[in-house]
């Protein structure tokens, strides 16, 4: 697992090992951000269910302003520490070990431009969160959903946000939602 391009290119992450992480290949992760990569820069990045926080440092590392990592894992957030400061993106980054989708429901913030929604396949928590990340995504910003290939399919709005990408890369299904007022 590496970052793919920007400051820390080609750096090296590290992940947890065992069954309950499952990092996004670097053939998935290339694809969600060739399909986002003018949605980045100097932009809010919310990385909900953050595991090794790749998709987070993928984007501060090709230049969004901030990026929000939460996970619940005591392990994972240690993770994401070290990749942070690894790729010395740290400055740029809040780390928060809480559930998920308790911070979400309850957010109180400044909206996300960019949303990534990889929850852990086997929970089935991407149709519960993904209405909560479009009430706290900007109208100009972009929610990125990644599941198991067969066991979801992407409603095609959720509030304000309407499926404009839903492609299958072998066993992971990429889902992309924008606001209405940019896609009509």
């Amino acid at each position: 697992m590496r970052v793919i391009t920007g400051t820390a290119k080609g750096m090296r992450l590290r992940a947890l090992e065992g069954d309950t992480v499952r990092p996004t290949y670097d053939r998935v992760k290339e694809a969600i951000f060739s399909i986002i990569q003018f949605d980045i820069e100097g932009r809010r990045v919310l990385d909900l269910f953050a595991g090794s926080g790749q998709l987070g440092i993928e984007a501060l590392s090709r230049g969004a302003q901030t990026a929000t990592f939460v996970d619940s894992s005591k392990d994972s957030i240690a993770v994401i520490k070290e990749n942070l400061d690894k790729t010395r993106l740290s400055k740029s980054a809040v780390v928060l070990q809480t559930d998920a989708v308790g911070f979400i429901r309850n957010y109180r913030g400044v909206e996300f431009d960019v949303v990534l929604l990889d929850p852990p396949y086997y929970e089935n928590l991407l149709l519960e969160v993904l209405p909560y990340a479009a009430q706290h995504t900007s109208e100009s910003g972009v929610i990125v959903c990644e599941a198991a290939g067969k066991s979801i399919e992407f409603p095609a709005q959720v509030g304000e946000f309407i499926l404009t990408v839903n492609r299958k890369y072998s066993h992971t299904i990429v889902g992309v939602y924008r606001h209405r007022s940019i896609v009509e």
